[in-house]
């Protein structure tokens, strides 16, 4: 079987070190290269032709997201996993998967020390992920949205929009949010997986490149029509009707999922305080999260969307939707804005 081929952009020579180190130590990968700077990245990928790039975010003579963004002009680029150190970068972080990094890896300290090596696994498994995955999806933006061809098949008035993403998940809501017009009649409640310190930044960015009102789950929100309410990293986002209001609720309780937020949580707590009027939406990601809240809302009369195989960056989430037999309906990213106004 033939390894993947990785190039490690880093412009600390101990940190190269290390990550070439946890890298190569495992079979299914191939250290090809390493380089110090952004430009000097660009010249390496182009000779090298590696399946993935590590890539730091601060570098001299051009960061990370510069690379990418200069990646984003070729269609057989290598996919990226960004290696970053702290919180205070998610700004640049969730710019990067923005313009196109399928993931990010945190580094424990900034330090030249042996603690570099507590990322092993967690790099290693994103990095296999990353060689295994689909294209990034084509951005939405700055393409017309066909009107919707017919009304809603579903007699049933939709009330709520809940969207489940993990992985390639930030930029496919990016092009989604960004596509829905200012009018759109209900609100949105979304929860991608990401890491704890990013979803702030992240909801800012939204809100920035679409006509709806996006903002960070915070305790008590009310949902109104035009509003998306994005799920802070670290705890579930769930949403009750209160009084007759709808209102995202933020749990801090102690893990009890594989993810916080969790799709799952999302999606079983719409079904249960809205019955049929949920639509729930499954883009890109890795494993199952949001198969048992898809369960929770078929079951109570609601509709299911999926983003079809082809415009997947991974093929996990929306998978398991797909092959349960939930009657969820596969779109590919460039047809859901569409698919998800036929069905409000």
């Amino acid at each position: 079987m033939s390894r993947h081929r990785v190039l490690v952009v880093d412009d600390s020579a101990f940190a190269r070190k290390v990550l070439r180190e946890i890298l190569a130590a495992d079979p299914r990968l191939e250290v090809v290269g390493f380089a110090r700077d952004g430009l000097d990245a660009l010249e390496k990928i182009a000779e090298l032709e590696p399946d993935v790039v590590t890539l730091d975010l601060v570098m001299p003579e051009l960061d990370g997201v510069g690379v990418l963004q200069a990646l984003a002009q070729h269609t057989d680029a290598p996919r990226v996993v960004i290696v970053t150190m702290t919180d205070a970068e998610s700004a640049l972080g969730v710019a990067a998967l923005d313009a196109g990094a399928v993931d990010v890896v945190h580094k424990p300290t900034a330090l030249a020390t042996d603690r570099l090596y507590e990322l092993g696994g967690e790099l290693v498994e994103k990095v296999v992920i990353a060689a295994r995955s689909g294209a990034a999806p084509r951005a939405l933006r700055g393409r017309s949205v066909p009107a919707p061809s017919k009304g809603p098949t579903r007699a049933t008035k939709t009330r709520l929009v809940v969207i489940g993403a993990s992985t390639g998940g930030p930029r496919a809501l990016t092009d989604i949010l960004a596509a829905l017009p200012a009018n759109f009649p209900v609100p949105i409640a979304a929860v991608v997986h990401m890491p704890v310190g990013y979803t702030e930044a992240f909801a800012a960015r939204l809100d920035d490149g679409s006509s709806l009102r996006v903002r960070e789950a915070t305790d008590r929100a009310l949902l109104e029509p035009g509003d998306v309410l994005l799920g802070r990293a670290g705890m579930h986002l769930r949403v009750r009707l209160l009084s007759g209001s709808l209102v995202g609720m933020l749990d801090s309780s102690p893990l009890d999922t594989l993810h916080r937020p969790s799709v799952d949580v999302l999606f079983e707590s719409a079904a249960q305080e809205l019955g049929s009027a949920v639509l729930g939406v499954v883009l890109t990601g890795m494993g199952s999260d949001g198969l048992e809240g898809a369960r929770a809302i078929h079951r109570s009369g609601g509709q299911l969307l999926v983003e079809a195989e082809s415009s997947c960056v991974v093929y996990g989430m929306p998978r398991s939707v797909a092959e349960a037999g939930l009657g969820a309906d596969a779109v590919p990213l460039e047809l859901m804005v569409r698919a998800i106004l036929e069905r409000v």
